[in-house]
């Protein structure tokens, strides 16, 4: 049977309660497809259930939870199906199975986690706001996963005093810092009044991204693994002209071995010493 919830964690624990024991049992966030004769089932929250199934979880593992929400926050579409299996093995073993790596359940979760925290280590650099007419900070981003509201911190350590969105545009909502809060709230759509100084500050970090470029030591498939071409689309410096620039400079001469190399005194290349017969 198919167990479909809505993505929350509550839900989540509920359905994990109700097909658990089911030994072909999936558990699905979004849609999957179904197989001749097979069975599906939408599972609402239940507070009670979720609340003692955590319960019981977190006294096998404490750390489990945090897993967990990591694991929902992911864009894969069967991360329901990822977490379910994981957390079965936690319940099946009665204690803590990260360290299991023999285990698919473990290295599936592992590597579901991974893209979630990599990802959310990338836009803490490839965030770009703008500054709007009243002096709050605007920045529309697309993520993979769903992690816009744990941006807000380390932004907010930044900037502690100036407001700023975060508005992710693939899920419509936004995280936000007031300035004292953070909260976040659906935004399907956004009307940005920029203020006056925004432009000038586009084209000057335009002009210094152009600066740092050398076209001669261009090396456009590693640009691409540390800034992927997805999220190319928010950043003002425009690295896809950068990338077209790249693809049209001249190919750097290649260097030999000799080239700024010390020569020893008696080498042919040596203005010191004699030419070797």
């Amino acid at each position: 049977m198919i167990w479909f919830f809505d993505g929350s964690k509550q839900a989540f624990l509920t359905a994990f309660v109700y097909a658990y024991r089911d030994e072909d049992a999936v558990l699905s966030a979004g849609n999957s497809q179904l197989m001749l004769g097979q069975k599906s089932c939408f599972v609402r929250a239940d507070a009670q259930k979720a609340r003692r199934a955590e319960e019981r979880l977190k006294t096998i593992d404490p750390a489990c939870m945090k897993e967990l929400d990591l694991l929902l926050r992911s864009g894969e579409n069967n991360r329901g199906q990822i977490a379910f299996a994981y957390f079965r093995l936690i319940a099946a073993r009665q204690c803590p199975v990260r360290g299991m790596l023999a285990e698919d359940a473990v290295t599936d979760a592992a590597e579901c986690i991974r893209r979630v925290t990599t990802e959310l280590h990338r836009f803490k650099g490839f965030v770009r706001f703008m500054e709007s007419a009243s002096g709050a900070l605007y920045a529309p981003i697309a993520p993979d996963h769903d992690i816009c509201d744990l941006l807000v911190p380390h932004f907010a350590r930044r900037m502690p005093h100036i407001p700023f969105v975060l508005h992710d545009v693939r899920r419509a909502k936004a995280a936000v810092w007031d300035g004292k809060h953070a909260f976040t709230a659906p935004l399907a759509q956004a009307e940005i009044a920029l203020s006056a100084d925004e432009a000038g500050w586009q084209a000057l970090w335009k002009r210094y991204y152009a600066s740092v470029n050398i076209p001669s030591r261009a090396r456009l498939k590693q640009m691409k693994g540390y800034m992927p071409v997805r999220y190319w689309k928010f950043m003002p410096e425009d690295p896809a002209s950068l990338a077209e620039s790249l693809r049209q400079a001249p190919k750097a001469s290649p260097r030999t071995p000799q080239d700024g190399a010390p020569h020893p005194n008696g080498s042919p290349r040596s203005p010191h010493g004699c030419a070797r017969p």
